[in-house]
């Protein structure tokens, strides 16, 4: 009660502040123009609010140009495709640019996410123009192209030469030249296929004939009669001499294996590097049936083997091609990328620790008095 009295006769003693700020006199000229409001351009595009505009500008061209390319093909009746007929569409390779040459041409720095998003919508406009351009829809195909041609590499032909393996080479004497690598050993093998029996030529096979005369009629036999008791007998002139006999080639019976001018039996004294050799002979069936001849440099034992079997393989296939699905399902010919890993610094080898031993001090001491 007394409160709320000593509270009432207070009020009017109260001082009052002020509730707004001060202003200059300076600035109270412009007080009315800064309450306009400022006009404040449209963006260009709608994606200049997002984080990575220049990303999603590139993304939102792509897309409308797969909705107007699909559209166009639709109303060609290109589109829906059944597999089979997409299946049957010519293959055509496209080199896309790299995750960071693609980042610097869209100005960001793409995650793999968003790359694979740009290569994912690329590839589905590549689709369309090989179905525009199998179809014949020359301006469809060449509008599709241009866009999909500023996102590949300039040396889209050399990448894709390079990617493709080299022919082996056979020589005037048959023979194939290989190459096989294995850890640190190379191996450059020859091989010729084993000769066989030379067959007879087709002179002498007519010459040992026999030649079988045709009965002469009864007239004509009387003829010769009178012929042969008046003409002289020429038989020993004009029969023909017999022909030298041609040098037949030697056969050569047994396959050689030849390791660096040594037999494979004595240069690998292992069986298991002779038999990682004799292995693609086995497999495509044809043991006995190729001379080879190498030679090999680096590495030890296992690395030479390997190596010398690769560049067999390889020989192989291009004498035989129709056993390469049966070598390659072997793995066969390929590199065998396995190698010794390198000795780390402060360890033994790659992985073994140097042993440290810690003594107590009384095993300390006891040996101190025993030495």
């Amino acid at each position: 009660m007394f409160n709320v009295l000593r509270q009432q006769a207070r009020a009017p003693l109260r001082r009052a502040y002020a509730t707004q700020g001060y202003v200059p006199p300076a600035a109270a000229n412009n007080i009315g123009q800064s309450m306009i409001p400022r006009f404040k351009p449209r963006p260009v595009s709608p994606t200049f609010y997002t984080g990575l505009p220049s990303y999603f500008e590139n993304v939102n061209t792509l897309e409308s140009a797969i909705t107007t390319s699909r559209n166009i093909l639709q109303n060609l009746q290109l589109l829906p495709l059944p597999k089979f007929a997409r299946d049957a569409l010519p293959e055509s390779t496209p080199v896309w640019k790299g995750k960071d040459e693609l980042g610097f041409q869209v100005e960001t720095k793409l995650t793999t996410a968003r790359y694979r998003r740009l290569v994912g919508l690329l590839t589905q406009l590549e689709e369309f123009r090989k179905i525009a351009d199998t179809a014949g829809c020359v301006e469809v195909a060449e509008s599709i192209g241009d866009v999909t041609v500023l996102f590949q590499r300039e040396n889209r032909d050399a990448v894709l030469a390079g990617g493709k393996k080299k022919p082996v080479q056979f020589d005037k004497y048959g023979r194939t030249y290989t190459i096989g690598r294995r850890k640190e050993s190379s191996a450059r093998v020859w091989m010729i296929p084993v000769q066989g029996k030379s067959q007879k030529p087709a002179a002498a096979a007519a010459s040992s004939v026999p030649s079988v005369q045709a009965p002469l009629p009864p007239a004509a036999e009387v003829n010769e009669s009178q012929n042969e008791a008046t003409s002289p007998d020429l038989t020993p002139f004009l029969s023909p001499k017999p022909l030298a006999k041609t040098e037949e080639p030697t056969e050569v019976t047994a396959t050689n294996i030849i390791i660096n001018n040594v037999p494979l039996i004595k240069y690998f004294p292992h069986s298991l590097d002779r038999e990682r050799i004799m292995r693609p002979f086995r497999l495509a069936g044809l043991v006995g049936a190729y001379n080879v001849f190498a030679i090999a440099r680096g590495g030890g034992t296992t690395g030479q083997s390997g190596a010398v079997a690769l560049g067999v393989a390889k020989g192989i296939v291009a004498h035989a091609p129709e056993v390469q699905p049966l070598l390659k399902k072997a793995k066969l010919l390929r590199r065998d990328p396995r190698a010794v890993e390198r000795k780390k610094t402060g360890r033994r080898k790659a992985r073994k620790a140097v042993r440290i031993f810690f003594f107590s001090s009384c095993s300390a001491s006891l040996m101190l008095t025993f030495y």
